[in-house]
């Protein structure tokens, strides 16, 4: 696989990016804002997916912003541009400027207090996010293809593909208030996939799998993500549906990551002061099993979502978020803290690291032991719809995954619904794997839930 270069491929550099950040800052003094905040960023990468060994697409991407948010009083105004010359950033401060003019005033717009953001020395700390990938079409391709080959040759029962595919996507951005806050950072992500078809007619199945990664050379060999996502699409195969029965309920490591997503909804400031939640002041309240605990640990290295301060500026922090099944804190910004009167925690732009750990989990508990203790039940590797209730908490999703008798898989299943309220089901996971496995920023091992609805035939 080719190596990572230091080459970064952007059109500006970091000391671009400050002026335009003090230009726009200064215009928007000159116009009368009584604060504003603006963040300048650009992006570039490559992507490219083949197709039966030939290139099906090669999409190159090249976008900058730079977005400006004016405060007048408590009312506030947002405007963008992707236009960096001096009258582009006038005019765009200037339709910030009016929108504020004409907004109602809300008393908890405004900008972080000074004492909650980012000192320069913090903001500048390296966390390893930035990896520049340079790889050109041809070389992308030949990665993507090596992918699919592996695939496509893993089984002849594999009848099709959806193709494989290589990205490599980088990025920067300087960000900064009129209440002193200057910091900015550069980041990466790459990855190779591949889809593939099992099976003909009425009995196929599509499944495959990915390696996403901020550094190149920390991705998967496209031969092993090939003949994984040909292993998964295999297993597949030959599935039914169940009876309809209420059993126990293994989520697969990849499939655990949304139980937890949809805590961080339910505890997030957005639904909390809309009392769009199921969770409504849950602080110092048990609300997990008691055996387990979240932690969130923003400054990771190389984490996929690491990062010295939030969309804010405001600093982030280590801390446990859960702890024995207790809410210890939740995920606001700024805006909903106030409206909650609360103080922000750090979080405008969402969670940083999180991981959810069991104080029973014990170093052997991989999925083998994870099916002993389902027993009988369903095993989920599939979850299809957006069947979550974040008001009532109610729980209904498509599922496809195995039947398991005795702790041992018995045969695939396909065309079933799980169900429940997420309010029980989080007390009720009565067991974690050692199998973690991160998802964007969320890192769980298999969830084992005690007792869910699974509507078959």
């Amino acid at each position: 696989m080719p190596a990572s270069s230091a080459d970064p491929g952007f059109a500006y550099t970091r000391a671009q990016f400050q002026q335009i950040i003090e230009d726009t800052l200064v215009i928007a003094r000159e116009m009368g804002a009584s604060d504003a905040a603006a963040e300048v960023s650009e992006g570039v990468g490559l992507s490219v997916s083949v197709r039966h060994g030939e290139i099906e697409n090669v999409e190159r991407n090249r976008d900058k912003s730079v977005g400006v948010g004016i405060y007048l009083g408590q009312r506030r105004g947002n405007a963008s541009t992707s236009d960096f010359s001096r009258q582009a950033l006038t005019e765009t401060v200037r339709a910030a400027y009016d929108i504020a003019r004409f907004t109602a005033e809300d008393p908890a717009a405004g900008l972080p207090e000074a004492d909650e953001l980012v000192g320069a020395d913090e903001a500048g700390r390296d966390l390893d996010l930035f990896h520049p990938w340079v790889i050109d079409a041809a070389g992308a391709a030949a990665l993507a293809g090596r992918c699919e080959a592996a695939a496509l040759a893993t089984d002849r029962r594999i009848s099709n593909s959806d193709g494989g595919a290589t990205s490599a996507q980088q990025s920067h951005f300087w960000a900064g208030n009129s209440r002193g806050f200057r910091a900015g950072y550069a980041s990466s992500r790459h990855s190779i996939s591949v889809g593939v078809i099992a099976g003909k007619g009425a009995q196929m199945q599509r499944d495959g799998w990915y390696s996403s990664m901020r550094r190149a050379l920390a991705l998967s060999s496209p031969e092993a993500v090939g003949r994984y996502g040909a292993e998964r699409t295999l297993a597949r195969l030959k599935g039914r549906s169940v009876p309809t029965c209420e059993v126990p309920v293994l989520f697969e490591s990849t499939q655990a990551a949304g139980i937890l997503s949809a805590y961080v909804q339910a505890t997030s400031g957005g639904a909390l002061y809309r009392r769009a939640s199921f969770l409504l002041d849950s602080l110092g309240k048990p609300v997990l099993a008691e055996h387990l605990d979240l932690d969130e640990s923003p400054h990771l290295l190389q984490g996929k979502a690491s990062a010295m301060f939030d969309d804010e500026g405001v600093r982030t922090r280590d801390r446990r978020a859960v702890d024995a099944g207790v809410v210890q804190g939740y995920f606001l910004s700024t805006y909903s803290a106030r409206k909650l009167g609360m103080k922000t925690t750090g979080h405008a732009g969402g969670s940083q690291n999180l991981r959810l750990s069991s104080r029973l989990t014990q170093p052997g508990d991989h999925l083998e032991e994870m099916l002993r203790k389902l027993g009988r039940g369903l095993f989920v590797t599939d979850l299809m719809g957006q069947g979550v209730n974040g008001v009532t908490g109610d729980y209904s999703r498509g599922a496809a995954g195995f039947w398991v008798e005795g702790g041992r898989i018995v045969h695939p299943v396909h065309e079933v619904t799980i169900a429940g309220n997420l309010a029980q089901i989080f007390r009720q996971i009565v067991a974690l794997g050692a199998d973690e496995y991160t998802q964007g920023g969320k890192t769980v091992g298999s969830m084992l839930v005690e007792r869910m609805k699974v509507a078959g035939s």
